[in-house]
């Protein structure tokens, strides 16, 4: 039953029954072609790719369960089932933030180059998205997703959410309201993201400050992630002059074996950090206008799985 009152039409039933012995033909391929885009769409609401894949393998449980002969809209009716899993699995993250040592960031995607060409999933997977959408509550985080990325219809999302289509509308309105008043507002291309990369790479590497001030935008924001693990900032830097001043000395000078190395984060621009040869963090970069207007550096362990490998996100 959903809040109108009625049976929701097409929608997750048996969600907590166990899986058949035979699956109907077709489902698991079904539930394959799907699966980058239910990915994306957990990661987009948790901001945490291990969390991510927890909910796809939950998704995948329910919808064995389910008869593919009774459902009309198949990708609807599996990205309903992700985000129920989603939004279950939000009320957990949430009290591990509460107790977190420094800023959190999201757990960084190393993408391929192709997620960058489709402006709209890139910006939205973002790190400086990901960090607005973390300001929202999570159902209206949820509604902004579904809505904005995946252009689900409202009554779609209402029973993603449980929700009536009315109310989803307005939770649609006010998320939108309140991502267009924090959400970056400076465009780059993508030569001027390249060079504005290399130039805020050797400005790193040589530690020279001018070079540095000269990339960085004069409000750029610098967050750090360690998770209580690793040496990292405590709280967001603001500002050319101390950033710049961060970067080129104390702790980017400790280990003489450190390199990096341009990569894709989240469909955006970025360093990989290795020390040793081994991954020691990543520092990806809002660019706007040919400048750097955010760096976010990630040294979590925890967070540094997805490093290794492309992960597959899509729409």
């Amino acid at each position: 039953m959903n809040e109108r009152g009625g049976r929701i039409a097409d929608t997750p039933g048996p969600l907590d029954q166990g899986a058949p012995a035979e699956r109907p033909e077709g489902a698991t391929e079904v539930f394959l072609a799907h699966r980058n885009l239910l990915f994306t769409v957990a990661y987009e609401i948790l901001g945490s790719a291990a969390d991510a894949e927890d909910v796809l393998q939950e998704t995948w449980l329910r919808w064995t369960a389910v008869d593919p002969a009774m459902v009309r809209k198949e990708r609807a009716y599996l990205v309903q089932i992700a985000t129920r899993q989603a939004l279950d699995r939000v009320r957990a993250l949430g009290r591990r933030k509460e107790s977190y040592v420094g800023p959190w960031l999201p757990e960084p995607l190393l993408t391929a180059p192709d997620v960058a060409e489709d402006i709209e999933l890139a910006d939205s997977v973002s790190m400086a998205m990901l960090l607005v959408l973390e300001t929202l509550a999570p159902v209206e985080r949820a509604v902004f997703v579904l809505r904005e990325v995946f252009d689900l219809a409202y009554d779609e999302i209402a029973d993603a959410v449980g929700k009536s289509p009315a109310a989803v509308r307005q939770l649609a309105y006010r998320a939108r309201a309140h991502v267009a008043a924090r959400r970056p507002r400076g465009t780059a291309s993508p030569a001027q993201t390249r060079a504005a990369l290399q130039a805020f790479q050797k400005a790193v590497e040589t530690g020279e400050l001018q070079s540095l001030l000269d990339i960085l935008a004069p409000d750029v924001v610098a967050l750090s992630d360690g998770g209580g693990v690793r040496h990292a900032l405590l709280r967001p830097i603001v500002g050319a002059d101390k950033v710049a001043r961060l970067l080129a000395g104390g702790w980017w000078k400790r280990d003489a074996a450190r390199s990096l190395e341009p990569v894709q984060i989240n469909g955006g621009p970025a360093l990989l950090v290795r020390v040793n040869g081994q991954v020691d963090g990543v520092l990806a970069v809002r660019v706007e206008n040919g400048c750097v207007t955010g760096a976010y550096h990630v040294r979590n362990p925890e967070k540094l799985s997805h490093l290794t490998h492309e992960t597959a996100i899509s729409r």
